[in-house]
């Protein structure tokens, strides 16, 4: 696999993330060597950034599409409207993702791409999330057994409520991806409760009073307007 991402937080997140999930990954940082790195070892599919310096996503993809390549091509994307889409899709990419985005979604949509372009794949040579009891998902210097339900900071165990497990988990899984309140939402309570609602922020504020020990950085973040991210700064 072939992603390129200008964002180094994405990129490094992502690479990590499909890393995990199985997957062989080159992470580069612009359309240049998107476009070298295709030409030099074809890859079985490209994750592109449509903003990129220099070249950009959909100048990779023209380019790729008038050499007959074929590759199947999924985009990441933080322009919405259907215009943007359309010359997406017109410059031959096969699927899109808009930021701010779920991994869980990308591993889906790279899933049904190479299950279109690769028909005779038996599902179970297809790439897949892991069961939460094949591994434990690791970020930030925090450790986390889904299975048993339990997370650690360091060397330190971290008492958690149910909800406050499921939001650390969801956080850890997208570590570096900014999570939007309607995403989260949707995920954890299964209904966005809409901008009004404090139960969200209620909820971090008591992830990270246990989280946070003296002398240690934060780890989840407020992106202002938008939602939340797991790094540490």
């Amino acid at each position: 696999m072939l992603l390129a991402e200008d964002d180094r937080a994405i990129r490094h997140a992502l690479e990590r993330a499909l890393t995990l999930e199985g997957y062989q990954v080159t992470a580069v940082a612009d359309g240049v060597e998107a476009l070298a790195n295709a030409h030099r070892t074809p890859p079985d599919v490209l994750v592109l950034d449509v903003m990129m310096p220099g070249i950009d996503g959909l100048q990779v993809c023209r380019v790729l599409r008038a050499e007959g390549d074929r590759t199947p091509i999924l985009m990441l994307t933080a322009l919405v409207e259907t215009a943007d889409r359309i010359a997406g899709l017109d410059a031959g990419a096969d699927d899109y993702v808009v930021k701010p985005f779920d991994v869980e979604e990308v591993f889906a949509r790279l899933r049904a791409l190479l299950r279109r372009t690769n028909p005779g794949l038996p599902p179970a040579e297809v790439p897949k999330p892991a069961a939460a009891s094949e591994r434990h998902l690791e970020a930030a210097g925090l450790r986390m057994d889904p299975q048993a339900r339990r997370a650690w900071r360091g060397e330190r165990e971290l008492e958690l409520t149910r909800t406050e497990f499921e939001l650390l988990e969801l956080l850890v899984r997208n570590a570096g991806i900014v999570l939007d309140h309607s995403t989260i939402y949707d995920r954890i309570w299964g209904y966005d409760f809409g901008p009004g609602s404090k139960n969200l922020a209620v909820y971090v504020g008591y992830l990270r009073r246990k989280l946070d020990a003296p002398g240690a950085p934060q780890l989840i973040h407020t992106v202002r307007g938008v939602g939340y991210v797991l790094r540490e700064d």
